[in-house]
């Protein structure tokens, strides 16, 4: 904000009336309303042959000042609040306030507060100092007054009733600051008129005048430097083919670290112009972002960068921002009642509009599209997913049924590297114990060969009928059978017992390896499972060895049918 003692009016209406490519201030290129609303259908026509994401790619600097825009304008309503409670300051203090030029003094805040937020209580507020002007014996103050008063009716849009007001002051009575003010208001709504007159030689008349009073404000002398000063002579610069002239001009201004923050807002306002006309849109757009960020964090609501910068945008073809931005701009010009903003806003915001729909439509065509491929692709994953489930599930039985048979494949191999060894082994034995009876029988055959030759015949009679041989050879048979079974079984005693009852046991006696049991169930492990076998074998009869594998079944632990099948896989 500025102090509240420099006349408000100073920028109000030079910055006001440059909302839009003035026709009176570069009339002399050749530019017009005709020409202008003809480069927007155009534009829009254009937009619409092109995708909607063809907006030009903009420098960082350009793209980090929007962005610094697009955070200020979520945030203006916080700015707003700001200023609601500096505004009840002034409010609280005039409540407590009876002194009369105070009270006018603070009205005077008030209005100049309201001035650019909301129009009308500037003007309530203008009214209230002109109702104490009798009190205050201050008869320079009612040109003051009135000048304020011509200045929020020209940004409500009233330009005659203003310029009646102005008309009736005398300009030579008035000091070299009210005479800026005063300058200043006539030169706006001169400028304003000019804008919306279509009759060619009123608006000559129009523009002659803007000319003569912006002359005059140059010639004026301030008893300080006035940035209203450095506008105008930026502004007569530009009009006259010196862009260059007025950037270097507004640089220093801009530079000054003296310069009150929203006095920049005119000076970056001003430099878009100069940009302009030098056709350099990337720093006509800049400037003008940092002119909107300072009117938004100003508080003000009535202003004119913002909705050229949404026009800018548009050309660019960013018409997201440019639909905010005009959006915000209208609703500003609205709440505060600055018909004129409104005028600007609403000329070209249904050609915005228009295009922000038909990129919505765009979008919503994309959108459908993509909605319609995904749920495609959907159905088709879903399907893919069940396929492979289905499959994934098959191969988790094919996996399972090998896992199995390569299990059964793994056993039977040891199986058969079991018989392999057991036949090594029996084989092995069973060739020694060939060996060893032949060796026998041919002693035993010269044993009794000597008895005959001898003519022992008691001896050679006892010796055939006596059976010890055979039983020394049957028992001397067993305990190598038994040997070798417990060699290749050496826990078989131990798990034939696990399937038997606790007291159904069987124990061999110190001087024997297997007992008769034991050794027959051990022909069972070895595979021989029929009973004649078995019988001859160990020269048992065969109701003898049909009783021993009865009586052991009833003695199983277990199920007494499968006993024997458990016997077979230990």
């Amino acid at each position: 904000m500025r102090p509240v003692q420099k006349p408000f009016t100073t920028f109000v209406n030079d910055y006001g009336r440059a909302g839009r490519a003035s026709p009176h201030h570069y009339q002399e290129k050749g530019i017009d309303m005709e020409k202008s609303s003809f480069r927007r259908l155009f534009g829009l026509l254009v937009w619409l042959a092109i995708p909607s994401d063809a907006s030009a790619e903009v420098p960082p600097f350009c793209k980090s000042a929007l962005e610094e825009l697009d955070e200020v304008i979520v945030r203006k309503e916080a700015f707003y609040e700001q200023k609601e409670k500096r505004v009840h300051g002034i409010k609280t203090q005039l409540i407590h306030t009876v002194d009369p030029m105070e009270r006018c003094r603070l009205y005077r805040a008030l209005s100049a507060a309201y001035m650019h937020y909301q129009v009308d209580s500037a003007l309530y507020y203008i009214d209230r100092q002109m109702e104490l002007l009798p009190q205050l014996d201050r008869p320079d103050l009612k040109a003051v007054i009135e000048i304020d008063r011509a200045t929020a009716l020209g940004v409500m849009g009233m330009y005659n009733e203003a310029l009646h007001l102005l008309q009736g002051i005398n300009s030579h009575r008035l000091d070299a600051v009210t005479q800026i003010a005063y300058y200043q208001a006539n030169r706006s709504c001169y400028g304003w008129l000019a804008d919306y007159t279509t009759s060619k030689p009123v608006k000559r008349q129009f523009v002659l005048r803007t000319n003569l009073y912006r002359d005059s404000l140059i010639q004026v002398v301030a008893p300080s430097p006035s940035v209203n000063q450095t506008v105008v002579i930026a502004e007569k610069a530009i009009m006259e083919g010196q862009a260059d002239h007025a950037l270097d001009f507004l640089a220093t201004a801009l530079n000054d670290s003296t310069i009150d923050e929203r006095d920049k807002a005119y000076l970056y306002y001003t430099q878009s112009e100069a940009y302009g006309v030098k056709r350099d849109t990337l720093m006509e757009t800049h400037a003008l972002i940092r002119s909107a960020i300072v009117d938004l964090k100003s508080a003000v609501r009535e202003y004119a960068s913002l909705q050229k910068l949404a026009y800018l945008m548009y050309e660019r073809g960013d018409i997201n921002r440019a639909y905010r931005y005009l959006s915000c701009s209208m609703e500003d010009a609205v709440a505060c009642n600055a018909r004129l903003r409104f005028i600007e806003v609403t000329e070209f915001f249904p050609i915005i509009d228009k295009a922000y729909k038909l990129q919505e439509r765009k979008e919503r065509m994309v959108s459908r599209a993509m909605l319609i491929s995904v749920s495609v692709l959907s159905v088709l994953l879903l399907a893919a997913v069940f396929y492979l489930y289905r499959w994934m599930k098959k191969l988790s039985v094919m996996r399972r049924d090998l896992y199995v048979a390569n299990k059964q494949l793994k056993a039977m191999n040891s199986e058969l590297g079991q018989t392999g060894k057991i036949k090594e082994m029996y084989i092995a034995r069973y060739l020694d114990r060939c060996v060893d009876y032949l060796e026998k029988l041919e002693s035993y055959r010269r044993s009794l060969n000597k008895l005959s030759m001898a003519s022992r015949w008691e001896e050679l009679h006892k010796a055939l009928r006596s059976e010890q041989f055979i039983k020394d050879e049957r028992k001397a048979f067993y305990d190598e059978f038994d040997k070798t079974f417990l060699k290749l079984f050496p826990h078989f005693i131990d798990q034939f017992n696990a399937l038997l009852t606790e007291e159904a046991r069987v124990i061999p006696k110190s001087d024997e390896l297997l007992t008769t049991e034991l050794r027959i169930f051990a022909l069972i492990r070895l595979g021989v499972t029929d009973s004649n076998r078995i019988a001859r074998f160990l020269g048992f009869s065969l109701a003898t060895i049909y009783n021993y594998r009865s009586r052991m079944r009833n003695k199983s632990a277990g199920d007494k049918e499968r006993f024997e099948e458990l016997v077979m896989n230990l």
